[in-house]
C-alpha cells in the first residue's frame, strides 16, 4: 500500500486512479460532443415535457448566437443566471459557455441587497431571470452595469397550450409574479428566435479560461467568487463520471435532480456529469412540493437521485413514498451536509439501497470524495478521494499527519479553483503555490483511505445544505438603527439540520423581535433568516474584543 494514497487499494477495478482532463479543450467541447453522441436520447424533462440531446444542442447554439449578435458582450464577459430547475437552465448555461462567456449562478431567492452585491462584484453585464423574480432585478438594475435582462416564464419550453395555461396559472391564480418594469428587458423566447436567425461563430476557448464564477463564503466572511476554469470543470465532470459509471449503465439511467442547479454540487454532480454520460435528467423545480416530487418519482422509474439529509427525511415521512417502484433504483447520493446514519438506515429499509454521501466545496468544483456507490451499508465516512485527487491531513504546524490522526483537510487536484475573483489576499490564505487548498475542515483518513469529517469550519452554519456565514448576517443586522451588536450561531433543527440563532444587544430599548424579523425578511434569503432571536445585555468576548461564538453555542 502506498501510504500517500491508501484509497487506491479500495478502488473498484473499473475506476481509474487518474483521469485526463486534457482530452477536451473546453467544457463547451465536452458538452457538444456529448450532445452529438447521445443526440436521439432524452436529456432533460420538467413537468412531463422532455427535451432531447439534439434539441439542447440546437437551443444552446441559438442562445449563444443571440449573445454574439444581439449584445455587445464578448468572450470572458460574465452573464448571471437567476433560474430554478427549469428546462431553460441547461439551454442558457450551455449557450453562455459556447459563446465563450462566464456563467455567474445566482440564487433566485436573493434579496435586492444580495443580488446587487453579486452583480456588482462579478461585473455581470447581463442576467437571465425567471419572471417570478424579475421585480428584484427591476429594483436594482440601474445600480449595476447591466446591458440587458432576459426574462423567461416557467412554461416557455412547453407546448403552446400548456405554456399558456402554466403561465396564466403562475401569474394570475398563484400570483407568483410581482409587477416589474425593466427597459433593457427582452423575452427569452424572442432571444432564442433572434439567435436562430443569426449565425453562430465557434469560439476558441482555452482550458484556463474561466467557465464559472461560482460564489461562496469560502472559509469565512462575505461571499467570494471562486474562479472555476474550463479545465477545473472538465476534471470534476470526468472524475465524477468515472466514479458513477462504475455503478450505473449511463444511457439507460434516469436521474432525479431536486437540488437547485445553481448550487455547485447539483451543477457538477447532476447537470454536467450526467449530460456527459447520456442520462435522462428529471429537473425538479420545487422539491418542497412533495406531492409533485412524488409524481415525478412515480412517472420516471429512477436509478439515481441526489439530495440533502433534510430532503431524504421529508420523503421518508411523506405518505406514499414507500409505495414507489424502486426496482431500477441504484444510487442515492447525499451532499451539501452530512447524511445522518438513522436516515440512511431507514432509506435502506424502504428503497433497498443505503444513502451514499460525498464531500466537496465550491473551491474544488466541488467534488473531492465520495463513498462507493454500490456500498452495502452506511459507514459514516465521506468516502474515498476521486481519481487524480490528493488529500492530506495537516497539523497546526502545516506538517502531514499520519493515518487516523485528526487535522485540517487539504486537497490538491485538477479540479481545485484557479483563485478567488479579485481577492488575492484570500486566495493566498487558502491556496498554496504548489496547488494545495486548505479547506478549513477538520478530519482524518483511515488505513483504507476513507475520509472522515470530524469537525468543520468553526462558525459555518449549514441550513438544508446551504452555507450560511454569521458575519454576513451580523453585518446586515448591524445596519439596523436599533441594533448595537449582533452575533449569529447555528443551532440543531429537525427540519433543516441547523438553523440560525441570533443574539442582539439593543441600541434602542423599544426594538422588538418582530421588527428585526421583518428587517431580516427584507435583506436576507429565507434560509439565512434566524429561527430564533435572543436579546442580551452583552455579548461574550475575548480580551481583544472578538465575540466568542462558542460560548453562545453552549
Amino acid at each position: 500500500m502506498d501510504e500517500r494514497y491508501p484509497w487506491l487499494d479500495s478502488y473498484p477495478e473499473d475506476v481509474p486512479a487518474e483521469i485526463n482532463p486534457d482530452i477536451y479543450q473546453s467544457l463547451s467541447e465536452l458538452l457538444v460532443d456529448s450532445a452529438k453522441k447521445h443526440s436521439s436520447r432524452p436529456a432533460f424533462s420538467n413537468s412531463g415535457v422532455v427535451l432531447h440531446f439534439e434539441k439542447i444542442e440546437k437551443l444552446s447554439r441559438d442562445f449563444a448566437a443571440f449573445l454574439q449578435s444581439d449584445t455587445t458582450l464578448k468572450p470572458g464577459d460574465r452573464v448571471a443566471v437567476m433560474l430554478p430547475n427549469l428546462l431553460q437552465y441547461p439551454v442558457v448555461t450551455f449557450g453562455i459557455l459556447r459563446a465563450g462567456m462566464v456563467v455567474v449562478n445566482v440564487n433566485p431567492l436573493y434579496t435586492e441587497r444580495e443580488l446587487e452585491h453579486q452583480l456588482s462584484d462579478s461585473g455581470a453585464k447581463m442576467i437571465v431571470v425567471l419572471e417570478n423574480f424579475a421585480s428584484v432585478v427591476a429594483a436594482i438594475w440601474k445600480k449595476v452595469d447591466l446591458e440587458m435582462v432576459v426574462v423567461t416564464e416557467a412554461g416557455d419550453h412547453f407546448s403552446p397550450l400548456k405554456r399558456t395555461i402554466t403561465n396564466l396559472y403562475v401569474k394570475y391564480f398563484k400570483r407568483l409574479v410581482p409587477n416589474w418594469k425593466i427597459k433593457k428587458a427582452i423575452r427569452y423566447l424572442a432571444a432564442l428566435d433572434n439567435g436562430n436567425k443569426a449565425d453562430y461563430k465557434n469560439v476558441e476557448i482555452n482550458p484556463e479560461d474561466t467557465a464559472f464564477l461560482q460564489y461562496t463564503g469560502g472559509t469565512t466572511g462575505a461571499p467570494k467568487g471562486a474562479v472555476l476554469t474550463h479545465r477545473n470543470m472538465i476534471s470534476n465532470v470526468l472524475q465524477a463520471s468515472a466514479w458513477v459509471s462504475a455503478s450505473l449503465d449511463g444511457q439507460d439511467d434516469v436521474v432525479v435532480t431536486p437540488l437547485p442547479l445553481y448550487h455547485v454540487f447539483s451543477l457538477t454532480a447532476n447537470l454536467l456529469c450526467f449530460f456527459n454520460l447520456g442520462a435522462h435528467n428529471v429537473l425538479v423545480t420545487n422539491p418542497r412540493n412533495l406531492e409533485s416530487l412524488l409524481k415525478d418519482l412515480k412517472r420516471w422509474p429512477f436509478t439515481f437521485i441526489t439530495g440533502v439529509n433534510t430532503l431524504f427525511v421529508a420523503l421518508l415521512n411523506c405518505p406514499g413514498f414507500s409505495k414507489i417502484d424502486f426496482s431500477r433504483h441504484k444510487v442515492s447520493m447525499g451532499g451539501g451536509s452530512a447524511v445522518q446514519r438513522s436516515v440512511s438506515n431507514e432509506w435502506h429499509e424502504i428503497t433497498g439501497r443505503p444513502l451514499a454521501q460525498g464531500y466537496g466545496l465550491t473551491e474544488a468544483s466541488p467534488i473531492v470524495s465520495a463513498t462507493l456507490l454500490n456500498c452495502k451499508e452506511f459507514n459514516g465516512s465521506v468516502g474515498l478521494p476521486l481519481p487524480s485527487t490528493e488529500v492530506v491531513i495537516c497539523g497546526e504546524d502545516g506538517g502531514c499527519m499520519s493515518l487516523d490522526e485528526v487535522g485540517e483537510i487539504c486537497i490538491r487536484g485538477p479540479q481545485v479553483m484557479k483563485e478567488y475573483w479579485k481577492n488575492p489576499v484570500e486566495t493566498v490564505r487558502v491556496l498554496s503555490e504548489d496547488g494545495w487548498l486548505k479547506t478549513g475542515d477538520v478530519g482524518r483518513i483511515d488505513k483504507h483511505g476513507y475520509l472522515y469529517i470530524e469537525d468543520r469550519k468553526k462558525d459555518l452554519i449549514l441550513v438544508s445544505g446551504f452555507n450560511v456565514y454569521p458575519s454576513e448576517i451580523e453585518e446586515v443586522m448591524a445596519s439596523h438603527p436599533g441594533v448595537l451588536e449582533a452575533a449569529a450561531v447555528g443551532i440543531p433543527d429537525d427540519r433543516t439540520g441547523e438553523a440560525v440563532k441570533l443574539f442582539i444587544t439593543k441600541k434602542h430599548a423599544e426594538i422588538t423581535k418582530e421588527q428585526l424579523m421583518e428587517y431580516c425578511c427584507n435583506n436576507l434569503t429565507g434560509y439565512k433568516r434566524p429561527k430564533e432571536i435572543v436579546f442580551c445585555e452583552n455579548l461574550p468576548k475575548n480580551n481583544v474584543g472578538k465575540v466568542l461564538r462558542r460560548v453562545l453555542r453552549e
